[in-house]
């Protein structure tokens, strides 16, 4: 189990700094290894059965050297004597920090805020700007993009990472600790590097998809519940709960229905990726004008979403520890 203040120290980063961009960081790294894969199996025959071996061959071996790493951190310790002498404490300085640069590193709301507002301001200067600014966190063909469509894009790439980017790497982290919440991280890039259903990642990478489905069955509804929380409408749950299966993704629907509730707004529709049309579900129906406003709104509620899961998680934490035996 995460020592909570390990939890608090790495989120604190995070929320100050965002992604480390000089330094270097596992999920490239995890990037890396995964295109290496790609690139040398999703070819010939069996693709379906290469995919699979190398997605869990993939997360078994982040979740495994998180685990060896944090065995070996464990042996140094810095001891501490009471002032008898008779009772000695041993604190694992090493582990600990080792524990809140994982966190750091998985966390990702700060940079995602910081994003979705720099899509606002571009395309406050231009539309041009705006498309080539959401392009960096969303997947879709952004090169025709209304500045309708482009303040969409953001907003529901905001909803669905609140999810990918924090709920979901925290809520592993309640459950296996900084190995699973690593092995999480891996689970996610795969997912969106090979997830997709298009000729040439359909087969190579089913697997990582419905892995990623699996892992975010419980995040992603948790998501969409801390959000009306944040709100405090809590009769707006109706809405989550009818629309949030209007999505491809059996996951991704709730925090983008939550936050279309919110907001009173409709996201989906059709879409390109890599050159191939989706025809995806609406979800909600007043097509009305996005607006900076709206962002706030949604950052705002991203923040307070975050700061909730970041008090569930360190009250597990403190839970399990003090239900260790003397």
């Amino acid at each position: 189990m995460t020592n909570p203040f390990s939890l608090l120290i790495g989120w604190l980063l995070d929320l100050i700094f965002g992604d480390p961009a000089r330094l270097p960081h596992p999920v490239v790294w995890f990037g890396k290894m995964i295109a290496s894969c790609e690139q040398s199996l999703n070819k010939g025959s069996y693709r379906k059965l290469k995919g699979a071996l190398t997605a869990i061959s993939l997360i078994l071996f982040a979740f495994a050297l998180a685990w060896m790493l944090r065995r070996v951190l464990g042996i140094f310790a810095l001891f501490i004597f009471d002032g008898t002498r008779e009772q000695v404490y041993q604190i694992p300085i090493l582990l600990y920090l080792f524990d809140a640069i994982i966190i750091f590193y998985c966390l990702a709301g700060t940079t995602l805020i910081r994003e979705v507002r720099a899509v606002f301001l571009a395309l406050d200067r231009s539309l041009e700007e705006g498309r080539k600014q959401v392009a960096r966190i969303v997947g879709r063909d952004t090169s025709e993009l209304s500045a309708q469509e482009v303040r969409t894009a953001a907003l529901e790439t905001l909803a669905e990472n609140l999810s990918d980017g924090v709920i979901a790497p925290l809520f592993w982290l309640a459950i296996l600790g900084t190995p699973g919440m690593l092995a999480y991280k891996m689970v996610n890039t795969l997912d969106s590097m090979i997830g997709y259903k298009t000729d040439r990642y359909r087969d190579f990478g089913c697997w990582a998809a419905h892995i990623d489905d699996i892992a975010n069955y419980i995040p992603a509804r948790l998501t969409a519940l801390l959000m009306i929380l944040s709100t405090g409408r809590l009769g707006l749950l109706r809405f989550v709960w009818k629309n949030g299966r209007n999505h491809a993704s059996p996951n991704s629907g709730y925090p983008e229905a939550a936050l279309a509730a919110i907001l009173d707004c409709r996201f989906g529709g059709p879409h390109y990726y890599f050159g191939e049309l989706f025809d995806k579900p609406y979800i909600g129906t007043n097509d009305r004008p996005l607006t900076t406003d709206d962002m706030k709104i949604a950052v705002r509620i991203n923040r307070i979403a975050e700061v909730l899961m970041v008090l569930l998680t360190v009250s597990v934490s403190l839970f399990a520890l003090l239900s260790i035996p003397s």
